[in-house]
């Protein structure tokens, strides 16, 4: 009986010893390729680290393996272009993480210390360790759009969005656990201010000690030091090993917690921030507004603006006419129109505001303005703004109407009917080369007819 405990002990520790080796598989020399072997596992191979396609290449990340298609849950330099076929991941012999392409060299991580050894872990963590195995960076400390069971973001850090589905550089939304205890979502390079907020927890007398949490039975909470202040999901989800959460900030704007089951090779999502794909501000850029269709988010242009790359809303929408240069004219009526937007709202950016007016006269009151390009008229208040309107979106139950300047197509004045405003200006230019040229013409004979004239007289004196 004795001996057979005493094998039970060296089993394990031989077990243990044989699972510290798997842990600490990844040494200088080690080296990927996009194309055959792309990747470093982690021991259950629910985890991979190494090169995963994106459009038009590869990039560097965290990828859960049993799934169709990689997905991504870090990436590294998320605003390099992506690297090729021919690219190599080496850790070096002097202890350097990097991507060769070529002559090229690119830094994947940079740690404060030499890299030793790398391990990808179970839990979706990529460590890098130095001589002493000693922690000296790892990716649950670096997230980039996700959060896992385990990890936690504390105050001053962000989860960024991705710029698209099959676009895993920097997105245009952001997810900021702030100092103050509130967990809030911003778009990009905009201050940490109400106004610019479109989700927030409303935890901002909670210290700056907070952070945001995912259990392994996918619940998604605050807690502080002591206790937790806030469950943001239900949790007691199923604790099964064949199924991993993650909490996400998509594309879109919205967060999500997603549940992927490793055996039926499929996800689906079990929480969202909000139900209205309208809520993210900036969704549609500059000049555009969002509006719900059949549960999903669609982007228009103000009227007199048209997208600057119908394939990517974000960038916004540009003129479609040529605005005339008009900050001296008294009245510009006559060069521009008023169109209305219904039901939508925006960004205030107010410069005058007018009370106790029509719809009628806040138009007239813009159109006589040359420093308005649209006014936004609510109840029987006209407020003046300038371009670019932002973070526009439609909501129904909002009586507010958008009235934007447009250049008219004719103009029906100066004996010119059914001329463009670019038509009369390349008429005028026409008529002005003519009457210069002309003129030279004359000028020129005259001064022909009076040398010839001299010449003649000189002859007979």
């Amino acid at each position: 009986m004795t001996i057979l405990l005493w094998l039970l002990i060296l089993f394990a520790i031989h077990a243990v010893a044989l699972a510290k080796q798997r842990q600490f598989n990844i040494t200088h020399g080690s080296s990927l390729t996009p194309i055959t072997n792309s990747s470093w596992f982690s021991p259950s191979r629910n985890f991979a680290f190494g090169f995963y396609e994106q459009t038009n290449g590869y990039a560097v990340g965290i990828s859960i393996v049993g799934m169709p298609n990689k997905t991504a849950v870090w990436t590294a330099n998320r605003n390099s272009p992506v690297v090729p076929s021919n690219a190599v991941l080496l850790l070096t012999s002097d202890g350097r993480l990097i991507v060769h392409v070529g002559s090229q060299e690119i830094s994947v991580i940079n740690p404060s210390r030499a890299i030793a050894s790398a391990s990808m872990l179970d839990k979706g963590n990529f460590v890098l360790y130095d001589s002493d195995r000693n922690v000296i960076w790892q990716s649950f400390d670096n997230p980039t759009n996700t959060l896992l069971p385990g990890q936690h973001i504390s105050a001053g850090q962000e989860l960024f969005s991705s710029a698209s589905e099959a676009d895993d550089s920097f997105g245009i939304f952001r997810l900021e656990m702030q100092h103050d205890g509130n967990l809030v979502q911003y778009p990009v390079d905009t201050a940490d201010s109400a106004p610019y907020a479109y989700y927030a927890t409303g935890t901002y007398r909670a210290g700056n000690n907070v952070t945001l949490n995912l259990d392994d039975d996918g619940l998604l909470y605050l807690h502080n030091s002591t206790n937790r202040l806030r469950n943001l999901t239900r949790g007691g989800y199923s604790r099964e090993r064949t199924i991993i959460y993650m909490l996400k900030i998509d594309a879109d704007g919205i967060l999500r917690v997603y549940s992927h089951s490793l055996n039926q090779q499929n996800s689906s999502m079990i929480w969202s921030s909000t139900d209205d794909r309208c809520i993210p501000k900036g969704l549609c850029g500059l000049n555009g507004f969002c509006t719900n269709t059949d549960d999903q988010a669609r982007c228009l242009c103000l009227p007199g603006f048209d997208f600057v790359m119908p394939e990517n809303w974000s960038v916004g929408c540009e003129r479609n006419f040529t605005a005339e240069t008009c900050r001296l004219r008294e009245n510009t009526s006559k060069y521009y129109d008023m169109r209305t937007v219904e039901n939508t709202v925006w960004e205030d950016s107010t410069y005058v505001v007018l009370g106790r007016t029509t719809k009628e006269d806040c138009e007239q009151a813009c159109l006589q303005d040359s420093n308005c390009e649209a006014a936004l008229f609510k109840d029987t208040e006209c407020r003046k703004q300038r371009l670019p309107l932002r973070y526009g979106r439609r909501d129904l139950g909002n009586s507010n109407l958008a009235l934007v300047k447009v250049g008219v197509n004719f103009i029906p004045n100066e004996g010119l009917p059914n001329q463009t405003v670019e038509e009369t200006k390349g008429k005028k230019q026409r008529i002005d080369i003519l009457i210069a040229g002309i003129t030279l013409t004359v000028f020129a004979l005259l001064v022909l007819g009076i040398s010839g004239f001299l010449i003649h007289r000189r002859k007979f004196y």
